[in-house]
């Protein structure tokens, strides 16, 4: 085994360690990532943004917006990047990595709230923490309006009465004239008590052609 090729498996260790996944599965994500950006070192949300798959997705702005948000990077960072490398596009790939016949469940437990975690900051756009009516309405009017079965007005009702919902089941005697601030993340919690997510939430675009994926930087 060649120098290079004994500090691209230790790179891989390292990488394992922190994410969770196999040596295999990190070679087979790095092939899919070099194929996204033509082998370069990064990629842009341009890159993502012409993933076929997502096209009709209607979260598709934030899925992609997720891979950059530096909340994502099991750090204490806020903010977007602009172009991310393969170490923390596969830091964000390790919050749909499902459970193995060996995860303890103090493990899975974990798992699902970073698995919660990475759902409510995708709702929680501007980082203060909660999630607001008008966070809440976006998603819920873009989930419902872009089906093109209701209008817009008719999606910001359904939004509306869906937060109301929320907010007098987290807060049962909030009074008429009470404001509620929106939904934080102890609140998201419980809304999703109950529900099987630990080998749902994944994401599948990926396991497609990347062949028509490519989105490299134009080069001079």
């Amino acid at each position: 085994m060649g120098a290079s090729q004994t500090r691209t498996r230790h790179k891989y260790q390292d990488l394992a360690e922190k994410t969770g996944f196999s040596l295999e599965q990190i070679q087979n994500l790095h092939k899919r990532f070099q194929y996204l950006s033509q082998n370069d070192e990064t990629i842009s949300k341009e890159c993502l943004a012409r993933i076929p798959a997502l096209d009709n997705n209607p979260l598709r702005k934030q899925i992609i917006e997720a891979f950059f948000d530096k909340r994502n990077q099991h750090e204490e960072e806020v903010g977007y990047f602009e172009e991310i490398g393969f170490e923390q596009f596969l830091m964000v790939m390790s919050h749909f990595r499902p459970p193995t016949l060996k995860t303890t469940e103090e493990e899975k437990e974990v798992m699902r709230k970073e698995k919660l975690r990475f759902l409510f900051n995708m709702h929680d756009t501007d980082n203060d923490g909660i999630i607001t009516l008008d966070e809440y309405r976006k998603v819920v009017e873009e989930l419902l309006s872009k089906s093109g079965a209701i209008g817009l007005e008719v999606a910001k009702g359904i939004a509306d009465a869906a937060m109301l919902e929320v907010a007098s089941t987290n807060v049962p005697h909030m009074g008429p004239d009470d404001f509620y601030e929106g939904i934080s993340f102890e609140h998201f919690e419980q809304i999703l008590k109950g529900l099987e997510m630990e080998s749902r939430m994944h994401i599948r675009f990926l396991d497609v052609d990347t062949t028509t994926m490519r989105c490299g930087k134009a080069k001079s």
